[in-house]
């Protein structure tokens, strides 16, 4: 446990989108967190806007865990909705074999992308009988209504709640509401009102219910199954900003007025968007990222990078400036890292009883709990690779320093923000560079004297042409008051 998790300098503050505000977060049981994620529709691989709010979540609930909670981790799929239907017939399929296949894939890229895997991930098909006995409570209760249709949530039973997320009427948001607020011509009663049943159609699953056969609608499902999983009151209910209206605000409506108290959520968290080279990201812009296509590209732990060199309330802007910065982060990281590790030869240390480490390792703690501010914690991981490069650099013999330094790195880069990668593999891509360097390392020697002899008579064309050459065979050149450094992608 670290000095600053030990002596809390001050208390974890989180932004409740309900309230407006930043609010002490104060757990509804001592010690006990239980967040409830709204995760993936699977009808399609999975995107970098869901490792976005994947990796948002995992720094969240790590840095909770690391902050002496008990954390219950609840993320689901929406294992059955219209475009998944949609896929299966068209490709002449089971739906269950659409959604399963992207789940699949949603594990194995954010496996990938070092995301800590949830406590549970309930799927909408294994919770009908609990979401048929909800809407069964909100028709006693005089919230909802059978139609022709279905059945609806009536919107004028609870008035008060309405805009308790966004602030805003219904007409002000509902352009943007992404189609899902519900069309005319329907059975409902009112343009407001939204779905919790929907009577089945030719070809499309469906369930028994009281109601006539048919299939939940999309906001009672998120109830139910927070619910089931997390009881009638919880913390922390999260997802990204497209989704408080209308999915959100319409959990609120479902879930208090079925149980009678509120709040049932006491903190609402939501993450930013992202966008691609300043545009939406979407299909038919053409600027679409799977997070197979990223990862063809650039490698997992500089895309985990990436996501979080903005707080996860900012939207973050995916785009070729971002990834070279991130990459080049990334990559003193974990080349800092896994060369100390080879030169220390197992030599462990911790870093309390060093000022500069502990002042860093405070820094990064009040960032965090400053609404999981992880810019502010970036900075103080690039502050302690700097400290460690020269380190190495000076050739001096202060394994126990250096081992401090890894210490302090293994415990905030590694187990809070999850980029560094193990000490096994750092050291297996630390063996391969050395077998590498030593395979070019006259060249590249050559190469350097030549372009010094170059600065110094300031021809400075000739310069950048060898350190191109360099870099074409994946040489870095950092230059230094004591000379040029040279270092392998």
């Amino acid at each position: 446990m670290t000095a600053c998790l030990l002596d809390r300098s001050m208390t974890l503050r989180v932004y409740d989108t309900r309230s407006r505000s930043k609010r002490v977060l104060k757990p509804l049981v001592d010690g006990q967190i239980g967040i409830y994620a709204c995760g993936i529709t699977p009808y399609s691989p999975s995107h970098i806007g869901h490792a976005r709010q994947a990796i948002a979540f995992d720094i969240i609930v790590r840095w909770l865990r690391k902050s002496g909670y008990q954390v219950n981790y609840v993320a689901n799929f929406t294992d059955i909705d219209d475009k998944i239907i949609a896929v299966s017939l068209e490709e002449g399929v089971d739906f269950l074999e659409v959604a399963n296949r992207n789940i699949h894939d949603y594990f194995r890229v954010m496996d990938s992308l070092n995301v800590v895997r949830a406590n549970s991930y309930p799927r909408v098909t294994e919770t009908i009988p609990e979401i048929i006995e909800m809407i069964n409570q909100l028709i006693d209760k005089k919230h909802a209504y059978v139609a022709d249709d279905g059945v609806y949530f009536e919107i004028d039973t609870a008035p008060e709640k309405y805009g308790q997320l966004t602030g805003q009427t219904l007409e002000m948001v509902r352009k943007g509401a992404g189609g899902r607020v519900g069309k005319t011509g329907s059975g409902k009663r009112d343009h407001r009102d939204f779905a919790l049943w929907k009577s089945a159609k030719e070809g499309e699953p469906n369930w028994e219910s009281p109601w006539g056969n048919g299939r939940p609608g999309w906001h009672i499902e998120c109830s139910a199954m927070s619910l089931k999983h997390l009881g009638e009151r919880f913390d922390i209910h999260g997802g990204g900003t497209d989704l408080t209206f209308p999915h959100h605000e319409a959990e609120i409506f479902q879930s208090e007025c079925c149980l009678g108290h509120e709040p049932v959520v006491q903190y609402w968290l939501h993450n930013g968007m992202i966008n691609v080279n300043g545009e939406k990201m979407s299909k038919s812009e053409g600027n679409f990222w799977t997070v197979s296509d990223a990862l063809e590209q650039i490698d997992p732990l500089v895309l985990r990078y990436a996501l979080i060199n903005a707080p996860y309330r900012q939207p973050v802007d995916f785009n070729s400036v971002m990834i070279d910065d991130s990459t080049s982060h990334n990559a003193r990281l974990v080349d800092s890292y896994s060369e100390a590790l080879y030169l220390l030869k197992g030599v462990k240390n911790d870093y309390s009883g060093i000022d500069h480490l502990s002042e860093a390792a405070n820094r990064f703690c009040s960032g965090m709990d400053d609404d999981f501010n992880t810019r502010i914690a970036l900075v103080e991981v690039q502050l302690i690779v700097k400290k460690l490069n020269s380190l190495i650099y000076s050739n001096e013999e202060d394994h126990g320093l250096m081992a401090s330094y890894v210490a302090w790195l293994e415990e905030f880069a590694g187990d809070v923000l999850g980029i560094l990668p193990s000490s096994e593999i750092a050291l297996s891509m630390y063996d391969e560079k050395l077998s590498r360097r030593s395979d070019i390392s006259a060249r590249v020697e050559s190469l350097l004297e030549m372009r010094e002899s170059a600065r110094v008579s300031k021809n400075w064309t000739e310069s950048d042409r060898i350190r191109d050459e360099l870099a074409d065979i994946g040489v870095v050149v950092e230059d230094a008051p004591e000379g040029a450094k040279w270092r392998l992608e």
